[in-house]
């Protein structure tokens, strides 16, 4: 005689709640954490907090002891500034220009990359050697090494004596972001391609697939989050680009080359308006956590992406 036990069926069953000591235990492991969470707080949020408080007086050097509140004043003035509205169209031509040129070039060298040739190794060291250089560092190079009108390697090659900075100073200063920037993209795009399925594409090849229909067709939306990600992390970068604009072209000629940050400075360091500088540098951070909002998201989609497979 067979005797059958009943199951219990697990859907009827009430959810286990965690217990007390389960939480307790979280709240131990993040423990060694907190002393991290505090220092990142102090040294970041006290000081963007004081920023705001001076956004809303009206504080000049040459006046020390006079800061009188006055609200939303600053704002006002800042966004209703010729120089600072010629200041944020700079900044988003400099910033376009120099990711939309990165990810080109940043494809290109990541396709080639994504073969096998002999001293591919070399040359993958050789490639991300650019944004290892520290931005000051790479900003001089070009600017006396390369754009120099009178020994720059520039007119030495092609026998000329343009004075490049002057002649052409947003595309100097955006020149210099795509040297150091390309190798950034390249990695992130290299890192989609290496996780492309090779047999989806040697089954494309066997279909009569030639390669630039597989380019087309299947490498470019495979690598759609991955150009998101790069011109979403390019952008938060290269809108606060001060380095390369302060060494090659100090914001000219005239307000040719004067970003966002760089006119934060001058209103800072020249007019003394630390009020206004403060307020501006107030909706620098808003639009880029804007910017970091799209970009967290890409990221969190390609994780989900990565799980599903």
């Amino acid at each position: 005689m067979t005797v059958t036990v009943a199951r219990p069926d697990r859907r009827t069953q009430p959810p286990v709640r965690p217990t007390k000591g389960g939480a307790k235990d979280r709240w131990v492991r993040r423990a060694p954490l907190l002393p991290a969470l505090i220092f990142a707080i102090i040294v970041t949020q006290v000081p963007f907090l004081y920023t705001i408080y001076l956004s809303t007086t009206s504080w000049n050097a040459l006046r020390p002891g006079d800061k009188p509140f006055v609200g939303f004043d600053n704002y006002v003035t800042v966004l209703s500034d010729s120089r600072l509205r010629s200041a944020l169209v700079n900044t988003v031509v400099l910033t376009a220009g120099a990711v939309i040129f990165s990810l080109i070039l940043g494809l290109l060298f990541a396709l080639l990359l994504d073969r096998k040739f002999l001293g591919r190794g070399i040359v993958r060291t050789m490639l991300i050697t650019p944004f290892l250089v520290m931005p000051i560092a790479a900003a001089l190079l070009w600017k006396h090494a390369l754009f120099n009108p009178t020994y720059g390697l520039i007119n030495g090659v092609f026998g000329g004596s343009t004075d490049w900075v002057s002649s052409y100073p947003k595309a100097a200063v955006i020149t210099t972001l795509v040297w150091q920037w390309t190798p950034f993209m390249m990695l992130i795009l290299l890192a989609g391609l290496q996780s492309q399925s090779h047999e989806v594409l040697e089954a494309a090849k066997v279909d009569g697939a030639n390669a630039w229909q597989i380019f087309r067709r299947m490498t470019i939306p495979h690598l759609r989050q991955y150009l998101e990600l790069g011109a979403l992390l390019g952008s938060i970068y290269l809108v606060n680009t001060f380095d390369a604009i302060f060494s090659i072209t100090q914001g000219g000629p005239g307000t040719a080359t004067t970003n966002l940050p760089y006119e934060i400075y001058l209103t800072m360091f020249r007019k003394f308006e630390y009020g206004e500088a403060s307020a501006a540098g107030v909706i620098v951070v808003i639009l880029t956590i804007i910017v970091a909002t799209f970009a967290l998201r890409v990221i969190s989609s390609l994780f989900k992406m990565e799980e599903n497979r």
